[in-house]
């Protein structure tokens, strides 16, 4: 492995904001609870998969519907949390590494891949840790749902960039800033209907469709046309839409 756990004396910029890993700290035993604070993530974890393995096939000529249609490549999951999206990506051939910040939710994710027997490869760090350590680029980076919580979002993206090979590609999810996504995914999932602790959110750090875009393209990606997600709160499950008001995930392509 390339990159150690010990982390370099002096880092050029850190995403994390602190007051974000605190409260994820808070939770960290329970990302691996159907029913617990990270239920939203759960319950969207069948489009999210779907998505990003029909994503990558496409972009790689892969067969979706083979028993292993990742297989043989390289994936960073940015921000892995406890795993939910690692383990999948491994069943599917992938070989993933999953970076955090926070040490307790990797021993979270270290612990339950151990227990399914899923061979992951978890680093307690930052995406700048694996730049300044020479960690070689991958074939996908994903960042789902992260860069709603750091410092600064477009020099976050860019240093993700980083982390993608000439040919690659990244893919982020994110919720919209936007009066809907106040209404739904702040008050409504916080405050009314608690699927997420209050504050997990905060407006002013939510991302617009076009800024994402533009932070894309300023680190030297190609994004293509950000595609909307929908909940159907009667049935829980997610389609993909074109209304981009509240969820939305964004691929961002390095062409040479």
């Amino acid at each position: 492995m390339a990159y150690s756990e010990k982390a370099p004396e002096h880092l050029s910029s850190v995403s994390v904001d602190p007051m974000e890993m605190d409260s994820f700290s808070r939770m960290a035993a329970d990302w691996w609870d159907p029913d617990g604070p990270f239920k939203p993530l759960h319950i969207m974890n069948g489009a999210r998969l779907g998505f990003i393995r029909d994503t990558l096939c496409e972009h790689f000529h892969r067969d979706p519907e083979a028993a292993e249609p990742l297989k043989g490549l390289r994936l960073l999951d940015i921000g892995c949390g406890g795993g939910l999206l690692c383990e999948p990506m491994v069943r599917m051939g992938a070989d993933v590494t999953g970076v955090d910040a926070l040490e307790k939710t990797l021993k979270t994710a270290k612990t339950h891949a151990e227990q399914v027997g899923v061979d992951v490869n978890y680093i307690h760090g930052t995406v700048e840790q694996l730049i300044e350590s020479g960690e070689k680029p991958f074939d996908g980076v994903l960042n789902m749902e992260v860069i709603e919580h750091v410092v600064s979002p477009g020099d976050f993206i860019a240093d993700c960039a980083k982390m993608v090979r000439p040919g690659g590609l990244m893919i982020t999810s994110t919720i919209n800033r936007s009066f809907k996504a106040f209404a739904f995914a702040i008050v409504g999932a916080e405050y009314i209907l608690r699927w997420l602790p209050r504050g997990t959110h905060q407006y002013e750090k939510l991302v617009k469709p076009r800024e994402m875009q533009r932070y894309l393209s300023d680190a030297g990606l190609t994004p293509e046309p950000s595609i909307g997600m929908s909940l159907n709160p009667l049935s829980n499950n997610w389609k993909f839409t074109d209304d981009l008001g509240i969820n939305y995930v964004t691929v961002g392509k390095f062409i040479h």
